[in-house]
């Protein structure tokens, strides 16, 4: 199993490039960062691949209303051709209270827009000519996108109930995950999508499994830390669901946590599972999070 680490969006432009150099150096394969409400994530992430060598860069994940899937693919190509081709596109919904409360759109049906979104950005991607007349979803005919030929950048989607691991399956080429335990990616995630592409003809899926993760000897308090600052994700319909599937109280129950042979075998349970790559959202104190992304970069190195 691949291991790579949380790219954190916070200060300036340099500073999040300082970041991304340090920990491409632990070794990590993979450096993933989400879009909320701040920079652009893809815009920083060509940045960063201009000035960081050799490490992929993963978003977890861009939210689709607010981008039509022209200027998604755009977007995405152009940041592939900046980095060497080490993007890996992950897309999502997001939730209903941003979507309706913050941005405006609808939140009606959301599986059927990922399933349309899906159809028009694929083929963009992948240098065809798109003419696509959905219900919510339209693009005359278009494309190819007049780029430089670029290989497409795998898709993942933030797939979490059966139908949108379904369409993840069949459409893209994997899921990325966020709040879900070892338990469920075993039992839920991994044959649900496999299931689905495999009966589509397309190759084994992508499992990206993302979750907190604290090097500590003190798990207790680290574990209490972990349910106040990931409070908000217990509270959100898709991740709260997924955590009563695991038969968690909240984020504290799935965070990684404990010394480093304890962290490491957790790790293992996930590969063991299914999962194809690990993304650790390191956190805690200075020497806790030295002490995760050394381990995470070991890990990293020994897997390659």
């Amino acid at each position: 199993m691949r291991i790579g680490l949380g790219l954190e969006m916070g200060g300036s432009i340099d500073e999040i490039v300082a970041r991304a150099r340090v920990l491409a150096s632990t070794g990590a394969v993979s450096l993933w960062s989400s879009q909320i409400f701040g920079w652009d994530t893809l815009t920083v992430l060509a940045a960063v691949g201009r000035e960081v060598p050799g490490v992929e860069l993963g978003t977890a994940v861009i939210p689709i209303h607010p981008r039509h899937p022209m200027m998604l693919a755009e977007q995405a190509l152009t940041v592939q051709a900046a980095s060497g081709g080490r993007l890996v596109l992950g897309i999502g919904l997001s939730h209903q209270v941003v979507v309706e409360g913050v941005w405006g759109y609808s939140f009606d049906k959301p599986a059927r827009y990922m399933k349309e979104y899906l159809s028009v950005l694929v083929p963009l991607l992948h240098g065809e000519q798109v003419s696509f007349n959905g219900e919510v979803i339209r693009t005359n005919t278009f494309g190819p996108l007049d780029v430089v030929p670029t290989p497409p950048p795998p898709v993942l989607v933030a797939a979490l109930g059966p139908t949108m691991l379904r369409l993840a399956g069949e459409l893209a080429d994997g899921t990325v995950t966020w709040m879900v335990g070892p338990a469920t990616v075993e039992q839920h995630i991994v044959p649900a999508i496999t299931a689905a592409a495999s009966a589509a003809g397309r190759p084994a899926p992508q499992v990206v499994v993302t979750l907190p993760v604290c090097v500590t000897d003190d798990p207790d308090a680290a574990r209490a830390r972990a349910d106040k600052i990931f409070a908000m994700y217990g509270q959100l319909p898709s991740y709260r669901a997924m955590l009563d599937r695991e038969g968690a109280a909240g984020p504290a129950q799935v965070a990684v946590v404990g010394n480093e042979e304890e962290v490491t075998a957790q790790i293992r349970r996930l590969a063991d599972g299914g999962a194809t790559e690990f993304s650790g959202a390191v956190y805690g104190s200075p020497s806790e999070v030295a002490r995760a992304q050394t381990l995470l970069g070991a890990l990293a190195t020994a897997s390659n």
